[in-house]
């Protein structure tokens, strides 16, 4: 069994899906997530600025390890349209052993070959 202690799920919230799509995309395709969930329609009520605010977001859950959590957060910090963005990691506390594989070996840098290998 692996230990559970290796992965995380991370939560950010964008302010539209297609704002979603592109960080989920870009967190893909830099192998910083396994996955990524989309949840569109949430209704978020936050104090910004010294006063109460309500909108319409997008939650998204990353699945990814603790090795790939920063490069993560570089990536959302960098990428996401909000001056604050949401960035909260969360360890796993229980988990399939197949689907924590999975996580592992998706999130895993790919070593290109130099030309004489």
């Amino acid at each position: 069994m692996r230990k559970l202690t290796q992965f995380s799920i991370v939560l950010v919230t964008a302010p539209s899906r297609k704002a979603a799509r592109l960080l989920a995309r870009a967190a893909l395709e830099a192998r910083l997530a396994a996955c990524a969930n989309l949840a569109p329609g949430i209704e978020s009520h936050y104090w910004w600025r010294g006063k109460i605010e309500q909108g319409r977001e997008v939650l998204m859950i990353f699945k990814t390890t603790r090795r790939r959590l920063a490069g993560l957060e570089k990536l959302i910090l960098e990428k996401h349209p909000y001056d604050t963005p949401e960035f909260l990691a969360l360890p796993i506390s229980a988990g399939a052993e197949r689907y924590l594989d999975w996580v592992a070996d998706s999130v895993r840098e790919i070593r290109r070959r130099r030309p004489s290998d």
